[in-house]
C-alpha cells in the first residue's frame, strides 16, 4: 500500500514563492491586473477576428490561434495561483498537476510554432505578393494548424507518462506556484535521467529550430524588402511586419533568459527565479493583443468602431 501511494499520490502542495510568503496577497494584486488585462484582451481580438469579413486573412486566422493559445497559458496557471496567494489553496492534486504541467508546456510549444507560420505568412506576403491567395489558401492553412497541433501534442504528451511512473515517497512539496515538468521530476526519489534529457532538450531543440526557421524566413523578407527601389514601398513593408517582431522578441528573450537562469544562474535566488517565471507565462499574453492592436492598422481601426459604435448606441 506504501509503495502504491508512492506511485499514485493524492495531491501535491504547491509552496507559493518561498521566501516572499507574507507578501502573497499584495503580489496577487499585479497578477490579477494583468490576467484581466489578458482575458479582455485576447476576447476582443477574437471577436473582431471572428465578426470582421475584412480580417478573414490568412495573418488574422494565425493570430485568433495565437490568442487562444495565449488564453490557455494564462489560465491554466494564474487561477491558481491566485487562489494559492489570496485563499490559501496549495494543494492540487496529482491528475490536477499533470493536467496543469501538460497544458503549459503544451501552450509554449504551440506559441512557437505559430510565430513560426506567422512569419511564412509574412515571408509569403513580401517574397511572393502576386502568388499570395494562391499559396496560403483556406485548405493550407488549415493543415498548417493541424500540424501545429499535432507536433506539440506528440512532443508534450510523453512527459506525462514519464512523470506517471515515478514514484514521489520523500515529499509532495513543490516549491513553485505552478506544476512544470523537471521540477515536478525533482521530487521523485528514482533515477529522472529520462526525464531530465527528455523533458529538456525535445522540447527546446523543436524551439530551437522554430527560431532559426523564424530567422531564416526574415532574412529573406528584409533581402527582399531592401531590394525595392521606393523607399515608401520599404516601410509599408517592414512596418507589417512590426507587431509580429515585437511578440516574437516578448516571446522568446524571456523564455530563453529563464532557461538560462535556471541552468547557469546558481547565484541568483530561487524566489527571483520564480517570480520571473510566473511573469513570464502572465505578461506576454496580456501584451500581445494590446501590440496588435497597437501595431495592426486593421484591428485598431475595427476596435475603434466598435466602441465608437457602441457609444452611439
Amino acid at each position: 500500500m506504501y509503495n502504491l501511494s508512492c506511485y499514485n499520490p493524492s495531491s501535491f502542495i504547491l509552496v507559493g514563492i518561498p521566501g516572499l510568503e507574507k507578501f502573497h496577497m499584495w503580489i496577487g494584486i499585479p497578477f490579477c491586473v494583468i490576467y484581466v488585462v489578458a482575458v479582455v484582451g485576447n476576447c476582443i481580438l477574437l471577436y473582431l477576428i471572428a465578426i470582421e469579413h475584412s480580417l478573414h486573412e490568412p495573418m488574422f486566422f494565425f493570430l485568433s490561434m495565437l490568442a487562444t493559445t495565449d488564453l490557455l497559458l494564462s489560465t491554466a496557471t494564474v487561477p491558481k495561483l491566485l487562489s494559492n496567494f489570496w485563499l490559501g489553496s496549495q494543494e492540487i492534486t496529482f491528475s490536477g498537476c499533470l493536467i496543469q504541467m501538460f497544458f503549459l508546456h503544451f501552450s509554449f510549444v504551440v506559441d512557437s510554432a505559430i510565430l513560426l507560420a506567422m512569419a511564412f505568412d509574412r515571408f509569403v506576403a513580401i517574397c511572393f505578393p502576386l502568388r499570395y491567395t494562391t499559396i496560403l489558401t483556406p485548405q493550407v492553412i488549415v493543415k498548417l494548424m493541424v500540424s501545429i497541433v499535432v507536433r506539440s501534442f506528440s512532443i508534450i504528451l510523453p512527459d506525462v507518462f514519464l512523470l506517471k511512473r515515478l514514484p514521489f515517497c520523500r515529499t509532495h512539496t513543490i516549491p513553485h506556484t505552478y506544476c512544470e515538468h523537471i521540477g515536478v521530476a525533482w521530487l521523485s526519489s528514482a533515477d529522472i535521467s529520462i526525464n531530465i534529457w527528455y523533458g529538456f532538450a525535445v522540447p527546446l531543440m523543436t524551439v530551437i529550430s522554430d527560431v532559426i526557421f523564424i530567422a531564416v524566413s526574415y532574412a529573406f523578407i528584409l533581402h527582399a524588402v531592401f531590394q525595392l527601389s521606393s523607399q515608401g514601398a520599404r516601410q509599408k513593408a517592414l512596418s507589417t511586419c512590426g507587431s509580429h517582431v515585437c511578440v516574437i522578441l516578448m516571446f522568446y528573450t524571456p523564455a530563453f533568459f529563464s532557461i538560462l537562469a535556471h541552468r547557469f544562474g546558481h547565484s541568483v535566488p530561487r524566489n527571483v527565479l520564480i517570480l520571473f517565471a510566473n511573469l513570464y507565462v502572465a505578461i506576454p499574453p496580456a501584451l500581445n493583443p494590446i501590440v496588435y492592436g497597437v501595431k495592426t492598422k486593421q484591428i485598431q481601426d475595427k476596435f475603434i468602431l466598435l466602441f465608437s459604435l457602441k457609444k452611439s448606441q
